[in-house]
């Protein structure tokens, strides 16, 4: 085939991107935004020597999974991927995705239990970060990059967040250009405001906005003091300064302009203390289940735990309670303080946290000659490195429950343990992403 070739094409399945996957003449064709059972026309933007990819020129007959987007930037912004199929179909998509995973990558055989959902689409979104720039007519605007590019999807109020959120980056928007203050410019590494941030508790409604920045200016602290008088649920105003020409969107160093250091939220029937930057599953009442689900597996009566990438606690300090002792790891300096205060918040004192790279932190602990009874790992996109995997093994836990944003790397990170004495015995999804490729999952892991 060739580019800008059009042809007749049936969708058989989807890919983990989200994409969906027909055959043609031998070649598999990967068609963004279509539908399993989709009868299209498409036309051909790229091609390999075993696989292309297209574009949909038209429907011919309308898959039995497709509904009406019910956002106007869909499949424009890089956000979303399953707004134009059911629910029922998106679960099902994420299902065989990790199933794939962990059967093709991981080479394992779990029981595949059913997927933890809450058939909610909208206004999940506890914490969003937003861009800023500028539109062809010179507009400041804010919204989402566009696949694969850093092109900006002007968007005011997205589906996955709650409504406060578009107010609050409208006012800020409109305080910028009062203010004078510059969006910031990528190509000549000029102007002032990069990002916005905002995380917001679930239950508690404070919320927190970060204003990313190039460099720090005075107006800074009056548009502080304007969103603060505006928006009363707003507790804490930060700036973190990032000078840097980089994708990295957080600078190295934060400056509180108003308010206070942290917000509050409550989870599994305990409070805690949120910084800017510490990690806090972004769908609350799904992350409630899915810690649910991780205590049951976990068994954690009179066990020693070790809690591995524990940010703020949470996930660890809700099934402190029945553990005999609870050990946490995070890297990051503010997440640490934030747990040590969630303990003490909560009453918990079987709890101590450390702060350090989990591999080098459980290297130590290793050394102590510390053994645990449960180990809980919820590590960033990119999983374990073999470090930790070998110090989690030297630990000889009776179980592992390993929480995961990506099925790919779990499904790597326990195939690693599967070869060193442990035995994958069931995993689960959990959708905490809603009209996204993402999904998480929770893996049980025993000795053998």
């Amino acid at each position: 085939m060739n580019k800008n070739d059009i042809i007749h094409l049936t969708i058989e399945s989807m890919t983990n991107e989200g994409a969906g996957v027909g055959r043609y003449g031998g070649m598999v064709v990967f068609v963004p935004f279509s539908a399993v059972g989709d009868e299209l026309k498409v036309r051909i933007v790229k091609t390999g020597k075993t696989y292309c990819y297209g574009i949909i020129e038209s429907i011919e007959r309308r898959s039995d999974d497709r509904i009406s987007p019910d956002c106007k930037v869909f499949g424009k912004c890089g956000g979303c991927a399953f707004r134009h199929i059911s629910y029922e179909a998106e679960l099902r998509a994420k299902s065989e995705i990790i199933h794939s995973a962990f059967t093709r990558i991981g080479g394992l055989d779990p029981e595949f239990l059913p997927i933890i959902s809450d058939k909610k689409r909208i206004s999940y979104r506890n914490k969003a970060q937003y861009p800023v720039g500028r539109d062809k007519d010179g507009n400041i605007i804010s919204g989402f990059y566009a696949s694969r590019s850093h092109r900006i999807v002007s968007c005011d109020k997205c589906m996955l967040e709650p409504e406060i959120f578009g107010k609050i980056r409208s006012f800020i928007l409109e305080c910028c250009t009062e203010l004078k203050i510059s969006p910031y410019n990528e190509e000549p590494h000029n102007g002032v405001l990069r990002h916005i941030c905002l995380r917001r508790g679930h239950y508690s409604g404070e919320i927190c906005t970060l204003l990313v920045v190039r460099r720090n200016v005075p107006e800074l602290k009056k548009l502080s003091r304007s969103l603060m008088s505006r928006f009363p649920e707003i507790k804490s105003v930060w700036a973190s300064v990032n000078t840097q020409r980089t994708n990295v969107i957080f600078g190295e160093h934060d400056i509180l302009l108003g308010g206070n250091k942290v917000i509050t939220d409550t989870m599994c029937g305990k409070s805690f203390e949120l910084s800017p930057r510490s990690f806090y599953q972004v769908n609350t009442p799904m992350a409630e289940k899915l810690y649910a689900e991780a205590a049951r597996l976990a068994e954690p009566e009179g066990k020693t735990i070790i809690d591995l990438y524990c940010g703020i606690g949470t996930v660890g300090l809700s099934m402190a309670d029945n553990a005999e002792r609870l050990i946490g790891v995070e890297i990051v300096p503010d997440a640490v303080e934030n747990a040590k205060r969630n303990a003490e918040k909560n009453g918990i004192t079987n709890a101590e946290f450390y702060c350090g790279d989990a591999g080098t932190v459980t290297s130590l602990l290793r050394e102590k000659g510390l053994k645990a009874d449960v180990v809980i790992v919820d590590p960033a996109r990119k999983g374990c490195d073999e470090t930790t995997l070998d110090n989690i093994i030297s630990f000889s836990p009776e179980r592992i429950v390993m929480i995961s944003c990506d099925p790919a790397t779990a499904a790597r990170d326990c195939r690693f343990l599967s070869e060193h004495g442990y035995r994958a015995v069931s995993v689960r999804g959990a959708d905490l992403f809603g009209g996204t490729v993402h999904v998480e999952s929770v893996i049980l892991l025993v000795k053998i």
